[in-house]
């Protein structure tokens, strides 16, 4: 009796607890983008962005945020699914790839379609598809001819397999095939062959691979938004709703519309930031129009940190994306992996506030499970930190976080402790570092006479003073806990 009057007492408060209480969840998510090419009010700033600036003087913007790699499949995947991508693989699913999950594995958008929640998926997916299923018979794994798909059939795999209820993208703006993609069909059908040579205001190249005659880089910014917009539009009151909209800007190719050439101080790339921030502005609107604003939680934050043209900016217009930090896409320095990081949460966080502390797009996962009661089991997102007493302003002794592993090479991790930071190889960058760049911030290359490399970045967020050998006991216990994260121990103390 008693175990049967619990059961009815819980089901009794379910009853209560309304729809209407449950918030809607938008991410926005910029790809390629450094943490420093988002003004936040400052009138100097090469490149304006005053809807991100809006959006922050609404909401909390996090300093010390980051993408779990310094690339973007492994981000997403990190981002979607709570855990770090280095416990499944590295590196970006390439032309014609299959998908990265596995068919169990829990994502947010499952957890939020499991709540109740309508769930929607736009633009840039990069986390693979099953190709295979539209392949005709006798042709290669991966061929790149149009010729060899039945692009009439579904296309499996992608996100409506993930947890998401409806999809409109073009997949990968670089990245076969070049056409619209609308839930698991073609909208458009890839007939010829991509055009390389096509202008492109900033420059880029497209892969090899089958593209639909009307298929135009410069539309894509423009249409995922649009869909996004219409399909806020035709959501309901009474059921929460979760949007995703992953942009393929700043990414490379550098394709601004014309209304947007020359509106920034930085070229090209931050006219393409510019036109990224009115597709902000664009679906901010629309959640004020509909009347969602006042219950809606807004992320918007980046994959990982800028592309190497970062250094030909930094040359040209004196435009250094990754702003105080060292590094860029690719690299475990923190410009690969620190990115902006801004939450807006009417009611419940404090407009125009900022904070410190270490998170990690890893920790959306455990948030907003705790946001909408969901239970996350033992094997689900297994990496996740909830941020709740942050969001909300709540004081705590110590950070929420142990400690955040970051990385995009199979070989080169680093650990991020406090204020410290210890990067497991001789050196935190992917390629051979600019030399026009290490002259102007009088960087040291590294990667000879030394093991690896120890920071403290409160004092030296450029890290350009190697402390490996001056604290090894630091540098033991560093070592000793990535090495437990990286044998199997989940970063998230939280038990299931």
């Amino acid at each position: 009796m008693r175990i049967l009057f619990f059961i009815t007492l819980q089901l009794i408060s379910l009853s209560f607890f309304s729809a209407a209480e449950r918030p809607n969840i938008v991410i926005l998510y910029a790809d390629d983008m450094g943490v420093a090419d988002v003004s936040y009010g400052d009138p100097g700033a090469k490149i304006q962005t005053p809807h991100l600036d809006q959006l922050a003087s609404q909401g909390m913007t996090f300093t010390d945020g980051h993408s779990s790699s310094g690339i973007c499949t492994p981000s997403r995947f990190a981002l979607l699914t709570g855990q770090h991508h280095w416990r499944r693989f590295h590196g970006i699913v390439g032309a014609f790839g299959g998908t990265v999950f596995e068919p169990e594995d829990f994502t947010i958008a499952k957890m939020f379609k499991r709540k109740g929640y309508r769930t929607g998926c736009f633009g840039k997916w990069h986390l693979g598809w099953d190709f295979d299923a539209i392949r005709k018979p006798g042709t290669k794994k991966g061929d790149p001819h149009a010729e060899s798909y039945d692009w009439t059939k579904p296309f499996p795999d992608g996100p409506l397999d993930q947890g998401f209820d409806y999809y409109f993208g073009d997949g990968t703006i670089n990245f076969p095939p070049y056409c619209w993609i609308e839930g698991d069909r073609f909208v458009t059908i890839p007939t010829k062959p991509v055009i390389k040579s096509r202008p492109l205001a900033g420059g880029g190249s497209f892969r090899p691979g089958p593209m639909a005659e009307s298929w135009n880089p410069y539309n894509i910014l423009p249409t995922i938004t649009q869909k996004t917009v219409e399909w806020i539009s035709k959501q309901k009151k009474d059921q929460p709703f979760f949007a995703y909209l992953a942009f393929n800007s700043p990414h490379y190719p550098i394709v601004p519309n014309k209304p947007y050439h020359g509106k920034s101080k930085a070229g090209y790339y931050g006219d393409f930031v510019i036109e990224t921030d009115a597709m902000v502005g664009m679906v901010m609107n629309a959640l004020k129009k509909q009347g969602f604003a006042d219950n809606t939680l807004v992320v918007f934050s980046a994959d990982n940190g800028p592309e190497t043209h970062a250094f030909e900016r930094l040359e040209e217009f004196k435009q250094w994306s990754s702003g105080k930090y060292r590094g860029v896409k690719r690299d475990v320095y923190e410009g690969g992996h620190r990115v902006p990081f801004i939450v807006k949460w009417p009611g419940k966080i404090k407009p125009g506030s900022v904070c410190d502390e270490v998170v990690s797009q890893v920790d959306l996962a455990a948030s907003f499970a705790k946001i909408i009661g969901y239970h996350l089991g033992k094997k689900e997102a297994i990496d996740s930190y909830n941020l709740l007493p942050v969001l909300e302003g709540k004081k705590y002794s110590k950070p929420l976080r142990v400690a955040t592993v970051q990385n995009t090479s199979p070989k080169k991790f680093a650990l991020r402790q406090g204020d410290w930071v210890l990067i497991d190889a001789p050196s935190g960058a992917a390629k051979k570092e600019n030399s026009a760049y290490l002259n102007h911030f009088d960087l040291d290359p590294y990667g000879q006479g030394h093991e690896g490399l120890l920071f403290n970045l409160k004092k030296d967020p450029r890290q350009s003073n190697n402390l490996y050998a001056k604290f090894p006991d630091r540098v033991i216990k560093m070592r000793s806990l990535l090495k437990e994260y990286l044998s199997g121990k989940p970063c998230s103390p939280r038990q299931g």
